[in-house]
């Protein structure tokens, strides 16, 4: 279980400096997947607020947790995190995408501290966590890795043979979330390729199930602070575009950035002064 020393209080305002970095970075970039990153921020606060074993001053300690950002095009929130809680400068996170700066558009671990391994090209985290969990598993270091994937990335075919082979070892040193906001590049996900019911998949493949409300701090602390004799899923149930009014829910906003007037109310809504 995860100790009673984690401050929901600080893990919300934690999540409230990612949304608003996460709004700031797309908008200074004219760059797209701000809701994907307002979705999973809490989740981040949660991990990087607490739960994870992690030290930033010494980002590469073999006892540390692992985390891969399976959905890469979430980066904005994930860069937002690591700055926040001080793997690198609060300042990169001005030159967001742009070239010949180290922050781009999809997670990239070259050149930026805290980032384990690039990614984008969906379906590629899970089988990387996976060895990760394996070998750290062999070397008996007591470390977790966790993996954050995106609903929509579960189309994906080689997800599905990283989900049966960690089911078969029974790897428990692994725990993966899927942000289940509903929507994916073209569509909601029950529209593109229904994935229900996920959670019967998941059980029959041999992992543990938890499903919360991903935006419920006391829940994902409890929840992901657990790890048991197998693998195991916590399945989050979350909003595209969390936290502001007119881009919850809304597809447009897997793509769009929010510029102009939409900037300055978008910020307004997660209570940063203009």
């Amino acid at each position: 279980m995860v100790e009673s020393s984690i401050d929901e209080a600080a893990t919300t305002e934690l999540a409230r400096r990612i949304r608003v970095h996460t709004v700031r970075m797309t908008a200074r970039a004219n760059a797209s997947h701000v809701g994907s990153g307002l979705s999973m921020a809490d989740i981040l606060a949660v991990l990087y607020g607490g739960v994870m074993t992690i030290d930033p001053a010494h980002p590469d300690t073999s006892d540390r947790d692992r985390f891969v950002l399976s959905k890469g095009h979430g980066a904005a929130a994930f860069y937002a995190v690591l700055a926040e809680v001080g793997f690198f400068p609060a300042a990169w996170l001005e030159r967001y995408g742009d070239d010949h700066q180290p922050l781009a558009g999809h997670a990239t671990h070259h050149g930026v501290p805290g980032v384990e391994v690039s990614t984008g090209s969906l379906g590629h985290g899970l089988p990387i966590a996976l060895g990760m969990a394996i070998v750290s598993d062999s070397k008996g270091a007591g470390a977790r890795t966790f993996a954050l994937l995106s609903d929509g990335e579960l189309n994906e075919g080689s997800t599905w043979e990283a989900i049966l082979l960690a089911g078969h070892r029974q790897v428990s040193n692994l725990t993966v979330i899927v942000d289940c906001n509903g929507i994916q590049s073209f569509g909601t996900t029950r529209d593109v390729l229904d994935m229900s019911p996920l959670a019967d998949k998941w059980r029959a493949a041999r992992w543990q199930i938890v499903e919360i409300d991903g935006h419920d701090h006391g829940a994902l602390i409890a929840a992901l602070g657990e790890s048991g004799k197998g693998p195991r899923v916590v399945i989050a149930n979350t909003i595209k575009g969390k936290g502001i009014s007119f881009m919850e829910d809304r597809l447009e906003w897997h793509y769009r950035a929010p510029t102009g007037d939409l900037l300055d109310k978008a910020l307004a809504e997660l209570g940063e002064v203009l």
